[in-house]
C-alpha cells in the first residue's frame, strides 16, 4: 500500500511539474449536502427518465467515489471515539455497516476545505485544537476573490467550514459574526433572514443565524458602515480587495436583486440574504396529499440556488486573478433527514441546474482550460435505495419514467458512511484519477475527502500551505 501511495504521489508531482498550465485560475466547488449515488440516480430518472443524464455525468468529466468519514466521531465522558474509517469489503457485504462511523457536515466540510480530517462538529479546527487553513483563505492570499453560496443558513456547517474557525458548528451567532467581520470573503449568500418565515412571508424569526439583531440592523442600515460596537466590543469589516481600506457589505434580499447581479455593473462585495428564514424552498408549507416534486409552488419572492450561483459568478468573475467559490445545495440533506422524496428531488434538481449554469458561465466567460469545476457531496443522508430488502445490500432506485417519482425507499433518518459521488472537469481535473488509489467493489476507484484541497493547493503552487 505504501509503495502504491508513493508511486501515485511521485507521478502526481511529476505531472504537475510538466503541466504547470493545469493551475486553475478559477475553482467552482459544488457540494450537494447529503447526496449519494442513489440521490443522483433518482433525480435523473425524474428529470429525464434515464440515468447518467446530468451534465456532470458526461464522458468529459472525471467520475470517482469519495470517502467521507471524520477522524473523531464523538467525545463521551472524556473518552475520544475515533472513526474506524471506510472498509470497502464490509460495505459491500453488510447493509448495516454504513450506519456507523458517519461524519457530520462540519467535519466533512472542513476536510474538503482544508485537507484535514477533524472531529465531528468542528469548523476549521484540527483534532489538536489547531486553526486550519481554508481554500478561501489561500485564494485571497493569491489575489483571487472568494465566496460561499448555500440554499440554507449561511452560518450553517458547510459554508462555515469553508471560511470560519469554531469548535462547534452550533455556535451560529459567533460563526456568522466571524464570517462577516473576520474573513475577507467577497461573496456570502445564504438564508437566515430574521424578518421572514420559511414561506417567504413577513415574520419575526431568530436573528442569531445572521449574527444577532444588532448585526442585522447594522447590515440593513445601508450606510456603508464598516465598524460596529456591541457591548463594548468592536467589530470591523475587513479589506476584501487588498486596497488597504475596509470594504462594507452590499446587502441584497429580494429575488430581483439576485437576478440583476448577472446584468451590467455589479458590487465588488455582496452579502445576499434572501427574504426567507431557514431554506430557500425546502421548508415551505406543502399542499396536502401530494408528494410530487414542484406540486407545491416554490416561494416566488425567493431566488433559486441557480440564480444565486449565477449572481455570485458574475461578482467574483470581475477579478482578473480569478476566484474560488463553494456552492452548496444544503437542503438536499434537510429533505433526506426527513425522508421527503419529492422535496429531495426538488432540491437536487435546483442543484443540478446550478451546475449547468456554471458550465454555461465557464463556456461564455472563461474556459475549462483555466477553470476547474468539482461536484461532490460531504456525506450521504437517508440511506436511500430502491424498494425491497437487502440481499446483501439494498437495491438501487427503480426508474418509473420521466416526471414520476422513482421506486425509492428511505432506510435511515441520518447520515451514513457510504461513498458519495465525485465529479470534476477542467484545469487539473485529470490529476484526481491519479490520487484515487483505493477501490470499492460497487463504485470503483475512490478518493479520500482530504485529497481534494491539497491538490488544489498544489495546482495553485501555494507556498503558504
Amino acid at each position: 500500500m505504501y509503495k502504491q501511495t508513493f508511486i501515485s504521489v511521485f507521478i502526481l508531482f511529476l505531472s504537475l511539474s510538466l503541466f504547470s498550465q493545469d493551475a486553475p485560475r478559477n475553482v467552482i466547488f459544488f457540494i450537494s449536502d447529503g447526496m449519494g449515488f442513489n440521490h443522483v440516480m433518482a433525480t435523473s430518472y425524474y428529470q429525464y427518465g434515464t440515468s447518467g443524464s446530468q451534465v456532470y455525468e458526461s464522458s468529459d468529466w472525471v467520475h470517482l467515489g469519495l470517502a467521507t468519514y471524520s477522524a473523531i466521531t464523538d467525545i463521551n465522558n472524556g473518552d475520544t471515539i475515533y472513526s474506524t474509517g471506510y472498509n470497502p469489503r464490509a460495505a459491500s457485504r453488510d447493509h448495516t455497516y454504513v450506519k456507523s462511523d458517519y461524519t457530520d457536515s462540519g467535519a466533512s466540510g472542513t476536510a474538503l476545505s482544508t485537507g484535514r480530517k477533524v472531529f465531528d462538529g468542528s469548523i476549521g479546527i484540527g483534532v489538536n485544537g489547531d486553526t486550519l487553513l481554508h481554500l478561501t483563505q489561500v485564494a485571497k492570499e493569491l489575489g483571487k476573490s472568494s465566496g460561499v453560496v448555500t440554499s440554507v443558513l449561511f452560518s450553517h456547517a458547510t459554508p462555515a467550514s469553508f471560511c470560519a474557525h469554531n469548535e462547534s458548528r452550533n455556535n451560529y451567532q459567533d460563526i456568522a459574526r466571524y464570517m462577516l467581520f473576520e474573513t475577507r470573503l467577497d461573496v456570502i449568500m445564504g438564508t437566515g433572514n430574521p424578518g421572514y418565515d420559511n414561506n417567504g412571508d413577513r415574520s419575526d424569526e431568530d436573528a442569531r443565524y445572521v449574527g444577532g439583531e444588532r448585526v442585522w440592523d447594522f447590515l440593513n442600515n445601508d450606510t456603508g458602515g464598516t465598524v460596529l460596537i456591541i457591548e463594548g466590543k468592536s467589530y470591523s469589516v475587513k479589506d476584501a480587495n487588498g486596497d488597504g481600506h475596509p470594504d462594507a457589505w452590499h446587502l441584497i434580499q429580494d429575488r430581483e436583486s439576485f437576478q440583476r447581479l448577472g446584468l451590467g455593473e455589479v458590487p465588488s462585495r455582496v452579502l445576499g440574504v434572501p427574504r426567507v428564514h431557514s431554506t430557500l424552498h425546502q421548508g415551505r408549507d406543502k399542499l396536502p396529499d401530494n408528494e410530487l416534486p414542484f406540486h407545491t409552488p416554490l416561494n416566488e419572492s425567493v431566488p433559486t440556488l441557480e440564480e444565486m450561483t449565477l449572481g455570485a459568478l458574475h461578482v467574483l468573475g470581475q477579478n482578473p486573478e480569478g476566484f474560488f467559490v463553494m456552492v452548496e445545495g444544503g437542503a438536499v440533506d434537510w429533505a433526506s433527514h426527513n425522508n421527503q422524496s419529492g422535496r429531495m428531488i426538488e432540491e437536487q434538481v435546483d442543484f443540478n441546474r446550478s451546475v449547468e449554469a456554471a458550465v454555461q458561465w465557464v463556456e461564455e466567460h472563461s474556459s475549462f482550460e483555466e477553470t476547474l469545476i468539482i461536484v461532490t457531496s460531504d456525506h450521504e443522508c437517508g440511506y436511500l435505495s430502491g424498494p425491497g430488502e437487502p440481499a446483501p445490500l439494498y437495491p438501487d432506485v427503480v426508474n418509473l419514467g420521466k416526471g414520476v417519482l422513482p421506486g425509492m425507499q428511505w432506510n435511515y433518518d441520518s447520515h451514513t458512511n457510504m461513498l458519495v459521488p465525485f465529479y470534476a472537469r477542467g484545469a487539473g481535473a485529470e490529476h484526481f484519477n491519479t490520487l484515487a488509489g483505493e477501490h470499492d467493489p460497487q463504485h470503483g476507484p475512490f478518493l479520500q475527502n482530504t485529497q481534494i484541497a491539497p491538490l488544489i493547493f498544489l495546482l495553485w503552487n501555494s507556498v503558504e500551505h
